[in-house]
């Protein structure tokens, strides 16, 4: 029997699939072939830390994490709670997001830069009052800078946990740089070039951070009331609890998070849960491989 007819391996396939068509949205085949098979040169080559980080499946404990870490801005939180629909249409958030994140790593530097402008003109749209009266834009530089030094952080910091490959201190500090171009692409001005300078930027934020009830309402969302039917809340918990165990402390204080489970055993749920979405998805080197030679 070959491998690929081998049931486990079926089973892997179908699971594999399942999980990426509910990351990558309905058109996720599509959109894969042409980031990763459309010729032409890219923002960062293949093997690179970006694309090491971005396509480690850590990344779905980093994406929470993030998305945690950014509700606690008033100014950004309420863009999001204003705009995105991240209630209504959960899913089709992700999607757009996890498609913007493959398309500026992994994709030709036109589709890469096409992908910027479309959100770029989207961000000019988004704009309002948050409830204590404040203006907010999201094409906001300063409000740029705190979602990217949010994910940055967060991407890195459960991919030197979860990842396949952790990055050496040098690799970490390229990793930011790279990162920092796509942020520049939309407009932000302070960006971090080094780990040293990420944190800096991030302790810099902290005087505006606050668990605003539209940040609570986030983390409950996420954490409690994912929208997943029920059999699959346990390993999503498991998740979850990678992302939270791998918020700071003043962060899950903030937020009313971090109860015995997640203290006690979030690093290894985490990493159960990382290991168990990388049998399904395969190996992270085999997707950075993807149109390396284009």
């Amino acid at each position: 029997m070959t491998t690929a007819g081998h049931p486990l391996e079926r089973l892997r396939a179908r699971v594999g699939d399942a999980l990426f068509l509910k990351v990558a949205g309905p058109d996720g085949h599509a959109a894969r072939d042409r980031i990763h098979l459309t010729p032409g040169p890219r923002w960062f080559a293949a093997g690179s830390p970006v694309r090491r980080v971005h396509a480690d499946t850590a990344t779905f404990v980093g994406g929470l994490r993030a998305l945690l870490l950014q509700s606690l801005h008033p100014l950004a939180m309420a863009g999001v709670a204003g705009h995105s629909g991240y209630r209504g249409d959960p899913w089709g958030r992700l999607a757009r997001t996890s498609t913007f994140l493959a398309t500026t790593t992994f994709a030709t530097a036109d589709d890469a830069q096409a992908m910027i402008d479309r959100v770029r003109a989207v961000h000019e749209r988004v704009r309002g009052k948050a409830p204590d009266g404040r203006p907010y834009r999201a094409s906001d530089p300063h409000l740029l800078s705190w979602v990217h030094v949010a994910e940055a952080d967060s991407f890195l910091a459960a991919h030197q946990r979860y990842g396949e490959r952790p990055l050496t201190p040098a690799e970490a500090d390229e990793y930011v740089a790279q990162s920092g171009r796509v942020a520049r692409a939309l407009g932000a001005v302070v960006v971090p070039e080094t780990v040293a300078e990420l944190r800096d930027v991030l302790d810099a934020y902290r005087p505006e951070l606050v668990a605003g009830p539209e940040a609570l309402d986030t983390a409950r969302f996420l954490l409690r009331e994912p929208p997943l039917p029920w059999p699959v809340r346990p390993p999503y918990r498991l998740l979850a609890a990678g992302a939270v165990s791998l918020l700071p402390v003043w962060a899950r204080d903030e937020l009313g998070l971090g109860g015995w489970f997640d203290r006690t055993c979030g690093g290894p749920a985490g990493s159960l849960a990382v290991r168990a979405i990388r049998w399904g998805l395969g190996p992270a080197e085999s997707r950075d491989r993807w149109g390396e030679n284009a």
